[in-house]
């Protein structure tokens, strides 16, 4: 039998910044693509900011809230992640939130991952507490797919 109140639900995220690699962000927000696969923000005005995948954890809620960004474009160069796999344990990420409380998290892994074998559940799966997932793209360009190989994916705990 459930005794516990549930949790009060938090307000959606903003804002991203993360001062270790001198990134700040206004988040768009995101879904998935008819295949099932993470939609990205689209060539425009929103293809520099970070965005937060919807159907993931608001951050400060209990899972791991996912955002993401490009590493780069052909036509402006870097873009909002472009040094996000510099980042090491202990550096911080805040996240603004709609009613603007802040919510901090603590860098504790960063890895770069083949995208033929992404870590979903190590990403995606459950958590104890609050975390936050950093994802972009990253390793060597295959210029005839026209993508990155890899993914970097930065692991974080909420402080």
């Amino acid at each position: 039998m459930y005794r516990g109140q549930p949790a009060e639900p938090v307000a959606p995220p903003v804002s991203i910044s993360v001062p270790a690699i001198d990134v700040r962000s206004d988040l768009i927000t995101v879904g998935l693509n008819p295949d099932g696969t993470l939609e990205v923000p689209q060539p425009g005005p929103d293809y520099d900011k970070a965005a937060w995948f919807r159907h993931s954890p608001r951050p400060g809620e209990v899972g791991p809230a996912v955002i993401e960004g490009h590493v780069d474009s052909a036509a402006n160069g870097p873009s909002v992640f472009y040094e996000l796999g510099n980042l090491s344990p202990g550096d911080r990420a805040e996240v603004t939130r709609e009613d603007g409380t802040v919510v901090s998290f603590e860098v504790y892994d960063i890895r770069v991952v083949p995208k033929d074998d992404f870590p979903t559940l190590e990403v995606y799966g459950n958590t104890d507490g609050p975390e936050l997932r950093l994802i972009t793209c990253g390793g060597p360009f295959d210029s005839s797919a026209g993508s990155y190989v890899d993914n970097v994916v930065v692991f974080a705990r909420q402080v």
